[in-house]
């Protein structure tokens, strides 16, 4: 029976190895699967009493471990949204130093959340009741957003976002307007296709109305270093909200709360076990 991991790309905050583990178990849940999480790297980082006692696993010592004790296939599910250079180079790369060292084994990379072209409308599904949500809970009308990501040096991955972003206008309210925005991109023109950081946008969208309030459509999985409570998108919302008074910055729920990530999930993992 293949091993089936749940990857991340890791992070050095506890929250974010636990949200992972919540999740891994509620696909367990929902498959009948034994998942395991693990993230490609930082997680081992965080310190065991952070975390109930358990360190956290990551990529290359799970796989040696797992190797030493003779399994030989793996289901990886990556918790990833487009084809980061995670998919493309590190675990490529990881396997086949690994092959060298305890001989061939089988593993099996599910595709990303949202692989184009072809996409995954059910995040846009997602992302629109999550700013719907917002707005309710809020009592205001979703009328300015901006879809932020964490942003990426390849064009491929920040495509995603923008195909989600076309999707989500497609599900909104005839008028509101959607922005695009990063946390993070490489200075050079040639990485504008990532757009514009958010603190910028934000400041943007202030200065010309301080007074209709922003919903901020949140592209991350789980809480880190950007996303979640204490993380530099709520400290870039309230920096703007205080350089104009009146101004509201409303982030909405993060990616992985939303039950339809299992169910996007649980087709990765049927589909992974059938190539098998």
């Amino acid at each position: 029976m293949p091993a089936t991991l749940l990857i991340d790309n890791g992070s050095s905050r506890p929250d974010s190895t636990l949200a992972l583990r919540d999740l891994a178990q509620a696909l367990g849940r929902r498959t009948g699967a034994a998942v395991h999480p693990v993230s490609l790297l930082h997680a081992d980082r965080i310190p065991a009493a952070a975390l109930d006692g358990r360190p956290a696993d990551t990529l290359e010592p799970y796989l040696r471990r797992a190797l030493a004790s003779g399994e030989r296939a793996f289901h990886l599910i990556p918790l990833l949204f487009g084809p980061s250079r995670a998919l493309s180079r590190f675990i490529p790369d990881l396997v086949a130093d690994l092959r060298r060292v305890h001989g061939p084994f089988q593993v099996r990379i599910a595709p990303e959340l949202c692989p184009l072209p072809r996409g995954e409308p059910r995040l846009a599904d997602l992302l629109d009741d999550h700013i719907r949500a917002t707005a309710a809970a809020r009592a205001i009308a979703p009328r300015r957003l901006v879809l932020v990501d964490h942003g990426s040096p390849i064009p491929q991955v920040t495509a995603v976002r923008t195909w989600l972003a076309q999707r989500v206008r497609e599900r909104i309210d005839p008028g509101a307007v959607l922005t695009e925005a990063a946390m993070e991109r490489r200075p050079g023109p040639e990485y504008d296709f990532n757009g514009d950081l958010l603190d910028l946008v934000l400041h943007r969208l202030a200065a010309a109305d301080p007074t209709t309030p922003v919903i901020v459509a949140m592209l991350f999985l789980a809480p880190g270093r950007h996303a979640g409570p204490g993380g530099d998108i709520a400290a870039i919302c309230a920096a703007a909200q205080a350089d104009f008074p009146g101004f509201q910055a409303h982030p909405t729920p993060l990616v992985g709360s939303h039950p339809a990530l299992i169910e996007i999930l649980a087709d990765r993992l049927t589909g992974a076990a059938e190539q098998l």
